[in-house]
């Protein structure tokens, strides 16, 4: 069978120049490492596994993740990230409660809000594409300014 990662790959480096935030990097990763857990994609759990390590992420942390609510590893502000995350990728189930989203408004303005829903967009839109084009775990290398912004 043909590879079909190539295709992925081109969307991939037009969505990258099109998204970017100022959410913290970390932040962006827990999202994403979550996100691609709930869906099961394994070319995005072995990207954001290195990029979380890369900046400095406990290995408690990342293998407590899908327990995030009963643990007490994380910030207030990641549990709104995360309840908002998980609402957003469950659309079709949840359709986004309103409890929900008043804790995210708690610990996110409009414009950071607006920047987490479109990152969890994102990661939803890569999990579908890496699954379908089966895209390969292993391949992923960590990129020296991702391990710098663990410095930063």
């Amino acid at each position: 069978m043909a590879s079909r990662w190539p295709i992925a790959r081109i969307v991939g480096r037009k969505v990258a120049k099109a998204l970017h935030c100022g959410l913290e990097k970390k932040l962006l990763d827990l999202i994403r490492f979550r996100v691609s857990r709930m869906n099961g994609c394994a070319y995005c759990l072995d990207m954001h596994w290195k990029d979380l390590r890369a900046e400095g992420e406990t290995e408690q942390r990342m293998y407590s993740l899908d327990a995030w609510r009963e643990t007490p590893y994380y910030s207030e502000r990641e549990h709104a990230a995360l309840a908002w995350a998980e609402a957003v990728t469950r659309v079709a189930d949840t359709h986004v409660p309103d409890d929900v989203y008043e804790l995210a408004r708690g610990h996110f303005d409009a414009q950071q809000l607006a920047d987490l829903t479109l990152a969890t967009v994102a990661i939803n839109g890569w999990n579908r594409l890496n699954i379908a084009f089966r895209a390969i775990p292993r391949t992923y290398h960590v990129m020296k300014s991702h391990a710098d912004v663990a410095g930063s």
